[in-house]
């Protein structure tokens, strides 16, 4: 089988190997120590956890966390007894344009915790999942340059994207001489159009957990229009 990516697949396995040897906080030690599901698992038999940031702004440099929100979940169920949400006061002042898209203002983080003070709750709930976002680039970044001027070092993951997904689908159908000669283009891959799609409800967006269970929800929409739920777990992690 070849993979759903052109990059190539990470090792996660020896890369948490390196990491336990090499981390010092013992939280970060904990959450490596967790096995992750074998590489060649079918997907359907994982259990992956939707994971959401809202943020001050889209530089992970320069902008802090505001909201995690997260659901463990598989291809056939959404676990959302078990699902958490967290306000955050961030390091990082709070923008008008910012405020303006996720709705949280300065009272509603007047009182909250620092992301450290729950790092903890967070890290055990990541613990042996695989992590599924729509655009990895925000999760990554943001948890490992918060964890790196914390703790002073960071953290990696591995993902299942459903943005990526939703490109090489889009890719896909847009492709061939006969959509070039009309002029198709890959639809959009925002998370809205992407669930409209496959008929998923709109939902509020915004919202950590409510992103994160559109995300955990448009990954079994995808899988079940696209793929066989039996290829391995390798071929869609990054």
């Amino acid at each position: 089988m070849t993979r759903i990516f052109k990059s190539p697949a990470v090792d996660w396995h020896f890369k948490f190997a390196q990491k336990l040897d090499r981390v010092k906080d013992e939280r970060l030690k904990e959450y490596y120590s967790k096995p992750l599901p074998a590489a060649d698992t079918s997907i359907s038999e994982v259990t992956f956890l939707a994971l959401d940031f809202e943020t001050t702004g889209l530089n992970p440099s320069k902008d802090g966390i505001i909201t995690i929100g997260l659901v463990p979940f598989t291809l056939n169920r959404v676990y959302l007894k078990q699902a958490r949400h967290w306000t955050l006061r961030p390091r990082q002042k709070l923008e008008e344009e910012s405020v303006v898209i996720h709705g949280i203002t300065h009272n509603d983080i007047l009182n909250a915790p620092d992301l450290n003070e729950v790092l903890d709750e967070v890290l055990k709930a990541m613990a042996g999942h695989i992590p599924v976002v729509h655009y990895r680039r925000i999760e990554r970044n943001f948890l490992d340059n918060a964890l790196r001027s914390r703790l002073g070092e960071g953290i990696e993951f591995p993902v299942l994207d459903t943005l990526e997904i939703e490109s090489q689908v889009q890719h896909k159908l847009a492709g061939g001489l006969w959509n070039k000669l009309k002029g198709k283009k890959p639809g959009s891959v925002r998370l809205g159009q992407s669930r409209r799609r496959y008929h998923l409800p709109d939902y509020t967006p915004h919202h950590a957990l409510t992103d994160a269970i559109a995300t955990a929800e448009l990954l079994q929409a995808q899988i079940a229009h696209h793929y066989d739920a039996s290829r391995p777990l390798k071929e869609f992690w990054l």
